[in-house]
């Protein structure tokens, strides 16, 4: 969902950057992303703040997202290419589940803010009880709702822990650059393609028969 359905990782970063302004802490913005997309506020959380108990990781967490929706309300809006994306997999009959770490008010924002959520026969989070990537539970649960094989499952994420939960996983993966450079992607070869964003997405060009999104 974030950095490829919208294009929302900057106002992340910049939430992160602002809750350690607030803290007094240190904040190296790239290093930060690489470690840190794709995985849950908690599992981020315990490690700035390993000696805090589950109940504050989870204030601190709330906090952050809150100034991460203040930020990006002004711009929230779909990726390029993607409604027509979401419009052409409707057509085909391509099922599409969203699998993202975000929490479900984060979900909500999106999907129900940008009125999309009719699109997705599922929406699979860490608030199941699954733990965020790399590991691959939540594709392969999102496989399971679709009732799809993970093997005919494309995946489009923007990070390279997301791209790693893909292959874990055993799907196919296409990269957009929206936050990352494509030589963040590079040698990966369930990679298929990187790309920008949707515009201009073919679609039918990289599925085939119960290949699922």
């Amino acid at each position: 969902m974030d950095g490829t359905l919208v294009d929302n990782m900057a106002a992340h970063t910049a939430a992160w950057g602002e809750w350690h302004a607030r803290r007094g802490l240190p904040f190296d913005q790239p290093s930060f992303f690489d470690r840190t997309a794709g995985r849950t506020d908690l599992d981020i959380l315990a490690d700035l703040e390993p000696q805090r108990s589950r109940a504050d990781l989870v204030a601190l967490g709330e906090e952050k997202e809150a100034i991460y929706r203040e930020l990006f309300l002004p711009q929230r809006r779909l990726t390029a290419g993607t409604a027509a994306l979401l419009a052409e997999a409707g057509r085909r009959g391509l099922p599409m589940a969203v699998a993202t770490a975000a929490p479900p008010p984060n979900i909500d924002f999106i999907l129900d803010g940008l009125g999309i959520r009719r699109h997705f026969r599922a929406v699979v989070s860490p608030a199941l009880g699954l733990p965020g990537k790399p590991a691959p539970d939540m594709f392969l649960e999102a496989a399971e709702l679709m009732a799809v094989e993970p093997a005919a499952c494309l995946v489009f994420e923007d990070a390279p822990l997301g791209v790693e939960a893909a292959r874990r996983a055993g799907m196919r993966a296409v990269a957009l650059t929206t936050t990352l450079p494509a030589a963040a992607f590079a040698g990966n070869p369930h990679v298929i393609e990187t790309r920008p964003d949707f515009a201009g997405f073919d679609l039918a060009a990289l599925t085939g028969p119960g290949l699922a999104a």
